[in-house]
């Protein structure tokens, strides 16, 4: 049975939070300014930030996949601080709360079907290198198959690859 997107949104709203800082964050590495953000709310969507149009298509790519940066190194980082999953003993409240963090971030690193109707909005527009074309096409379908797989809980699945297993094979490693 699936779980209602504002229940999923409520349980991982520091992931949310950290996916529009993320947008946020390449808005101002790309010199894009910010008019809004709402970094978390009960709604469809859950959060969002608005702003004025990039000035390169690249830039608007950048701003639209900065999540999967983001959300993916600092779910990583919060994950190597979390004891072990096998290490039963070191487990406490504050090692389970490490990696809810760590997972709800991770969980969120694919950018949304928003950013890929931006993504494709901005690919289609005159004056539109060739090769970003080229890249961003593909690069929306991934954006949608992810949020199709987000129905089998394949965001879950990388949270939990990224906090989880990525740092357990590091230490063993």
């Amino acid at each position: 049975m699936p779980i209602p997107g504002f229940i999923i949104a409520l349980l991982t709203f520091p992931g949310v939070i950290v996916h529009e800082f993320a947008h946020q964050v390449f808005c101002h590495l790309t010199g894009t300014r910010v008019i809004k953000v709402c970094y978390f709310r009960f709604g469809n969507p859950a959060g969002y930030v608005l702003h004025e149009r990039p000035s390169s298509t690249w830039h608007h790519i950048l701003i639209g996949i900065g999540p999967l940066f983001v959300n993916s190194l600092i779910g990583f980082w919060l994950g190597t601080m979390a004891p072990p999953i096998e290490d039963y003993a070191k487990w406490d409240l504050p090692g389970a709360a490490i990696l809810w963090l760590a997972v709800s971030i991770g969980m969120h690193s694919f950018p949304s079907t928003g950013d890929a109707k931006a993504i494709w909005s901005s690919l289609w527009q005159r004056g539109t290198p060739f090769l970003a074309r080229v890249l961003g096409v593909p690069l929306v379908g991934l954006i949608y198959l992810g949020a199709f797989g987000s129905f089998f809980w394949l965001d879950f699945l990388y949270g939990v690859a990224i906090a989880v297993v990525l740092p357990r094979y590091l230490r063993a490693g």
